[in-house]
């Protein structure tokens, strides 16, 4: 594997790991659906889409208020964090120590690949040269002497 293929991969991968922030268009009309699984209950430590707790209960009703008021996906969620606080959004928030949460993972995949392609490298290059098949095994004594101790242990042990 080349320094190019090597640089190309990073960046694919970089290019993918990337959150994506910027929103094309008018905010979209909130609903119920696309929420349960962006927030948290607070007692199960459960997102809403799984919960069947009372206190999940209480949000997905302050949720639904909130969307008859025809608020965005964006304002409920802010109205949700001034209500019970940042550990009712699932995704954890982009600044601070959170920011681990979103950089390490990628971090992890890059260098995964690297050794992957570091170990292609070396395991290439530790075959002998003009080599494409399988490497060579020993083959069987080809010398008279050999042969015939060869059979000669053969009956030995033969029943």
């Amino acid at each position: 594997m080349t320094t190019r293929a090597l640089v190309t991969l990073l960046l694919g991968a970089l290019l993918l790991a990337a959150p994506v922030t910027a929103q094309a268009g008018p905010p979209q009309r909130a609903s119920l659906h696309d929420l349960e699984n962006e927030v948290m209950c607070l007692v199960c430590g459960t997102t809403l889409n799984v919960s069947d707790s009372p206190q999940a209960d209480r949000e997905r009703a302050f949720i639904r208020a909130l969307i008859a008021r025809g608020e965005t996906k964006q304002q409920i969620k802010a109205a949700l964090v001034a209500q019970y606080g940042q550990r009712v959004l699932a995704t954890p928030s982009d600044s601070g120590f959170d920011l681990a949460a979103w950089i390490v993972p990628g971090l992890a995949v890059i260098l995964a690949a690297v050794a992957i392609g570091f170990a292609v490298v070396r395991w290439r290059r530790a075959r002998p040269a003009g080599q494409s098949g399988p490497l060579p095994t020993a083959s069987a004594p080809t010398g008279s002497g050999d042969g015939a101790r060869l059979r000669s242990d053969l009956e030995h042990y033969d029943l």
